[in-house]
């Protein structure tokens, strides 16, 4: 694929990226009001599309935007078009053109489709905590929105302490979430995550983890983080990742058991089916 002229989709219309515009008065531009998902590309075919796009979905009712209706199709087009083979697809939908204000326009949402091959993780990372907290009862709580700009301030702070991702607990002081990823720890032999309830976002790769090794949902202290047997992280692109490290603290394993047989059983499932 060139590295100049990518193909994408903008309101169903396919073209090169710098053949389509988005209007500079865009919602999504303008104020952060928009959602998205981003899907995984294997062999030429998205990954578990079904369930990024229910998600969508419902993101898409809590912003009170409407979802296109042939989504599967452009986005076949577009990994075909760019000719990805392994990749990552991402479907944004804004509230589209509007005033430069809060209120929306009466011009209808605008939607986003673009594909790229995807870089490889790290076997393992560090990871460091942040003292800014997510808020479990915000009004975007659980939406997979475009405001990402806490998450990039964060993102900054943990590469600057040389890690490869930030964790952010809640307002009550309990484990949530990475910048883009889940988190999954092991306790007393026994593997947990955060239940949705603490604010975290429902990871579609985090849902298949939870299904596929029974993981359990569980209220965890963010200060107890740095004394687990084991953790990682898991999303869209870095799968199952081990932590290494917690705020420059090793972890005894990484990867550890229970994060192995993570990793195993997700490769049995992709193996399986493009659609879980």
């Amino acid at each position: 694929m060139g590295t100049t002229q990518r193909i994408v989709a903008i309101d169903g219309r396919i073209g090169n990226e710098s053949e389509l515009g988005v209007s500079p008065f865009d919602h999504g531009l303008l104020t952060g009001d928009g959602i998205f998902e981003t899907v995984r590309v294997y062999r030429g075919a998205p990954f578990a599309l079904r369930r990024h796009l229910d998600r969508l979905a419902r993101s898409a009712q809590r912003m009170d935007l409407a979802v296109p209706a042939d989504l599967r199709a452009v986005c076949a087009e577009v990994i075909a078009a760019n000719d990805i083979a392994e990749g990552r697809l991402r479907i944004t939908l804004t509230g589209g053109p509007g005033p430069l204000g809060s209120a929306r326009g009466s011009a209808g949402p605008t939607c986003i489709v673009a594909a790229e091959p995807v870089h490889a993780w790290p076997a393992t990372t560090d990871v460091v905590t942040v003292e800014w907290p997510r808020n479990e009862r915000g009004a975007l709580a659980g939406v997979k929105s475009t405001s990402y700009g806490e998450n990039v301030v964060a993102w900054k702070y943990a590469v600057e302490k040389g890690a490869g991702e930030a964790i952010f607990g809640n307002t009550v002081g309990n484990l949530c979430e990475g910048t883009g990823s889940n988190i999954f720890v092991v306790i007393n032999d026994e593997l947990l995550t955060p239940p949705l309830h603490s604010g975290c976002l429902a990871g579609v790769t985090r849902d298949l983890i939870i299904e596929i090794t029974g993981a359990a949902e569980r209220d965890i202290p963010l200060a107890s983080l740095v004394d687990v047997e084991e953790a990682f992280l898991t999303s869209t692109t870095r799968e199952v990742q081990p932590i290494s490290a917690v705020d420059g603290s090793a972890l005894p394993a990484a990867p550890g058991r229970h994060a192995r047989r993570a990793a195993e059983l997700f490769s049995e499932l992709l193996a399986r089916t493009q659609d879980p």
